[in-house]
């Protein structure tokens, strides 16, 4: 490992190692080299000149790649694609004629950057599922813990740890939705020819339109593609990156939503993030337990989230049939946007594997808060019993002030169930008070909501891909 260049940190500390291979040279070439080899076998099929002998040959060098010719080639050239043609033909003298017949250098370029993405969606797909697994079994473990909810980070009405963790998860799979749809509606870019019009392979096939058509399906398939694109330039529409983008920032913005709450909670203490023996929180306070996982959630996700906008401007700015200005652009944001996501997906599993729910914190938090949200219920139990709503409201919000004043001025406990249990006007018993003040009577249908969505919607997901469930994770850092 060499220290005196910049490495990216997306493939030193965060991305998977299956991640990273997806996006590396060797898949690269070696999937050049299978389109290549996929092009001379429809060719042969349809009628060519090709040889039996030269596709075997190029099937035996496929993975036999000289990157030091290939280097030597593309300084020679000033272009990778006829740089790596004739490495390919060097290891394969015999096939040298007929490699990238007809072919212009986006059908391997193009069509190689479709294939990568829908192998690296897939592996997003597969974590994902996996999220949506250890989520969804917090969600259930926790449904019936009674817990102060916040509209504008000020206690309103309770909810449920639970519920509140399933909102997280429904967020999940609505982004798991457009992962599926976005997957299952990839499509190669074919076999087009230089400006879209596959005016090269006409001139090979003596103007056969049937054939061409058949070539471009057959490659498709050889390649594991139903369908390629109707019609493309010289390039497929580059709103197809804008589309997988924007699947994998829906991602993003989900978790950094996610993340945000229980960065919020863990300050409260009600929630903490998994936090090893030997972690140390900070260098100076050596009593801190940061969340960091979580931070670097939300800040790898504001990444992806951003770099959207490069897909989006590339597939705008892209002039008549093709324009290069998408190419180096591309080189970095497709494969980074892929590592990040990758990234927090990951961290996320681990997370939620490990999370503390202190439920005593939360206890006293809902104590500190519920008796004046609760005042109503109070005032209806005793007008059932003959009191008059008028006298009573005006009896507990007297109340309601002095024991806000306790504890805004003198940091004391809310002592308004004491101060009520004690009023001859409201004349009800401590005991009779508590019990109308169960935290469990204000959470309303929590439990069967997390339960319902469950049950109807993420267990069937689960289930049809349980095969896919249980990865590990191993954090880098």
């Amino acid at each position: 490992m060499n220290k005196d260049i910049y490495e990216n940190p997306l493939i030193t500390r965060y991305a998977s190692k299956e991640m990273t291979y997806i996006f590396s040279d060797n898949k690269k070439f070696t999937t050049w080299r299978k389109l290549w080899i996929a092009l001379a076998e429809a060719e042969k099929e349809l009628g060519l000149n090709i040889s039996e002998e030269q596709i075997n040959e190029m099937k035996e060098s496929l993975h036999n790649i000289d990157y030091v010719l290939a280097a030597q080639k593309e300084k020679e050239f000033k272009h990778d694609v006829m740089a790596h043609v004739h490495t390919f033909g060097t290891a394969c003298p015999k096939a040298m004629p007929i490699i990238h017949l007809g072919a212009t250098s986006a059908y391997v370029g193009d069509n190689t950057d479709i294939i990568v993405m829908r192998e690296g969606l897939l592996i997003i797909k597969n974590k994902l599922l996996n999220l949506m697994n250890v989520l969804s079994q917090f969600c259930l473990k926790y449904k019936d813990v009674p817990s102060l909810g916040y509209t504008h980070f000020q206690p309103a009405q309770l909810t449920t740890v639970g519920k509140r963790a399933s909102l997280w998860l429904q967020d999940l799979y609505m982004d798991y939705e457009q992962l599926e749809f976005c997957i299952s509606n990839l499509k190669l870019r074919g076999v087009k020819g230089t400006t879209g019009t596959q005016a090269s392979f006409m001139s090979l096939f003596e103007n056969d339109n049937e054939k061409v058509k058949k070539l471009d399906k057959l490659v498709s398939q050889k390649m594991g593609f139903e369908n390629s694109f109707y019609l493309t330039g010289q390039t497929y529409s580059r709103k197809l990156d804008t589309m997988v983008a924007n699947v994998l920032s829906g991602i993003a913005q989900s978790l950094h939503k996610a993340t945000n709450d229980i960065r919020i909670l863990q300050s409260l203490k009600e929630i903490e993030e998994p936090f090893e023996k030997s972690q140390i929180g900070s260098s100076a306070m050596a009593y801190k337990r940061n969340p960091m996982r979580s931070e670097r959630i939300a800040s790898l996700s504001r990444f992806i989230i951003s770099n959207t906008s490069n897909m989006d401007n590339t597939a705008a700015t892209q002039w008549l049939e093709r324009t290069l200005d998408d190419s180096a652009n591309r080189r970095l944001s497709i494969p980074q946007g892929f590592l990040a996501c990758d990234a927090i997906l990951g961290i996320a599993i681990n997370v939620f594997n490990g999370m503390v729910v202190n439920e005593k914190v939360i206890e006293k938090h809902i104590k500190e808060e519920l008796p004046f949200m609760a005042t109503e219920n109070i005032i209806m139990e005793c007008v059932k019993r003959g009191g008059d709503r008028q006298e009573l409201h005006e009896e507990i919000r007297t109340l309601s002030m002095q024991a806000g004043e306790q504890v805004k001025k003198f940091g004391n406990p809310n002592d308004l169930l004491e101060r009520m249990a004690g009023s001859k006007i409201i004349n009800l018993s401590s005991d009779e008070i508590n019990s109308i003040v169960n935290p469990k009577n204000f959470i309303g249908r929590a439990p069967e909501q997390v339960t319902d969505f469950y049950e109807e919607v993420i267990k069937n997901i689960l289930e049809e891909n349980k095969s896919e469930l249980g990865i590990e994770i191993e954090l880098n850092v």
